[in-house]
């Protein structure tokens, strides 16, 4: 019996030496891809006269969509950075889904306005609508009051009021860059193949500083490691993890706080789903696998200059309760539409997409986990030799450290947002310590999501931001 479980936890260690090989296979893979294609995209839009573009009849007119619950901290300075942004033509539209502090209050006091009885059509069912208000003052912006259904149904909402073709995500907690939309929908129009949906960048907006609204100096939050470690995290997810997986149009998640949809297609497919607690990639998902099975060419792209703000946790607490819920919604999604694995039928959607995120995405947390734990405890029993563990914890940690710093070396040479050297430096720092201790805690979160998910716990769990220092505490997404 003995000799059987030890058979066992030896296996189990070349398993997790074998997936770590995996693993960083495939993201050097998407590293090397996403170099070329984000040296590509800047060649391309150096020259590229976005003002120009401002005007012009081609850029179809977009419906920002910003859902609202218990937001009143914050909630004018999104509108504002909404208002900022340089694009012909917007419509803004805040759905205020229940929220039961001054929200709406706040708004309509704010812009002075009135209660109207706009033409709504129902296309897509919601929970009851309770009012519209409406100011001349700002003819583009107009704010729905109704029941709380959850941040899918309110979407929902915003989609039946608008007259726009697209529609433009943004969570309430977040704020536009002024070229961020005409940066984001400029590929779309250039495109040769319809673009049903499309994503840009979202980055941590703790330590910018700002005005109205409008981001006017960008730079590390002070006093606050927590946030720093996740700076270094977005910037390796985004900058290569999905420009990567862009280029062979299988990207699953578009974030939710920043990403453009085309209206008639997400109505075709039903609208965000209620009950799933990342309505972004179980959308996502929804467009590709309807568009796969219809054979109709589509792209879902992901752009990588357009740029969207958005305040993170700055507590383990509620940084806990983030990642377990974006890692229960990747379940929920992959469970739900668990038929198209391995279908040819479903085309790139099937054969690539999806086992990527079951495989490298999904389970990674349960093996990073459990690696950690058993490989160690392994080689201190003597059950594996001194190279197999130096090779763990290079598979392991070293080439997370080199992925995490040339992430951000990725950043610098392209966009370089973060100007100050010492700020490049702390980043670099983060990006190595980042590997002792950040990153096995968030496996340990996203490892718990399983459980959420194997005993029902599908509920959405609210995280709190500090919010503007002057202001108090804030639910959002």
């Amino acid at each position: 019996m003995r000799a059987i479980l030890v058979s066992i936890v030896i296996g189990f260690n070349y398993f997790v030496g074998f997936y770590f090989g995996l693993v960083n296979a495939v993201y050097s893979v998407l590293l090397a891809i996403a170099l070329v294609m984000i040296l590509r995209h800047i060649r391309r839009i150096r020259y590229a006269p976005f003002r120009d573009l401002e005007n012009r009849s081609e850029m179809p007119p977009v419906a920002i969509l910003i859902p609202a619950r218990n937001e009143r901290n914050v909630i004018i300075r999104t509108i504002e950075s909404a208002r900022s942004l340089i694009y012909p033509w917007t419509e803004i539209i805040v759905i205020n889904d229940g929220s039961t502090d001054d929200t709406l209050k706040t708004i309509i006091s704010h812009y002075s306005m009135r209660r109207i009885d706009p033409l709504y059509r129902d296309i897509i069912k919601t929970r009851p609508v309770k009012g519209f208000y409406y100011t001349s003052e700002i003819p583009n912006l107009i704010v729905v009051d109704k029941e709380n259904g959850g941040k899918s149904d309110a979407l929902n909402c915003g989609i039946n009021i608008c007259k726009s073709p697209y529609i433009c995500t943004l969570d309430a907690d977040s704020v536009f860059e002024p070229e961020s939309l005409i940066r984001l929908v400029t590929p779309l129009v250039q495109s040769t193949v319809p673009v049903i949906a499309s994503g840009g960048v979202v980055r941590v907006l703790n330590g910018v500083k700002r005005e109205n609204g409008v981001v006017k100096q960008i730079e590390l939050p002070r006093g606050n490691s927590l946030a720093i470690f996740q700076i270094v995290e977005y910037l390796r997810s985004f900058l290569f993890g999905r420009v990567g997986l862009d280029a062979l149009n299988c990207n699953l998640i578009l974030s939710g706080a920043f990403s453009l949809f085309q209206k008639a297609a997400v109505i075709t497919v039903g609208g965000f789903q209620l009950g799933n607690v990342t309505e972004d990639m179980e959308l996502v998902v929804r467009l590709h696998k309807h568009y796969s099975l219809k054979g109709d060419p589509y792209v879902i792209r992901f752009v990588s200059d357009p740029i969207c703000w958005t305040e993170v946790p700055e507590t383990l607490k509620m940084l806990g309760r983030q990642r377990r819920r974006w890692h229960l919604g990747m379940i929920q999604s992959i469970w739900q539409h668990k038929s198209t694995i391995f279908n040819p039928r479903y085309g790139r959607l099937g054969m690539f997409a999806m086992p990527y995120n079951v495989f490298i995405e999904m389970v990674s947390p349960i093996i990073e986990f459990l690696g950690y734990i058993i490989v160690i405890i392994s080689y201190i029993l003597g059950m594996i030799n001194y190279d197999f563990f130096m090779l763990f914890l290079f598979l392991a940690i070293g080439y997370g450290i080199f992925l995490s710093t040339t992430g951000i070396f990725l950043e610098e040479l392209t966009y370089r947002r973060y100007p100050k050297w010492s700020d490049l430096f702390i980043m670099l720092a983060y990006g190595a310590l980042e590997n002792f201790g950040y990153r096995q805690i968030n496996s340990f979160w996203r490892f718990s999501a399983f459980f959420q998910f194997l005993f029902g716990r599908g509920q959405w769990e609210t995280v709190r931001h500090r919010g503007d220092k002057k202001n108090t505490a804030k639910t959002s997404a």
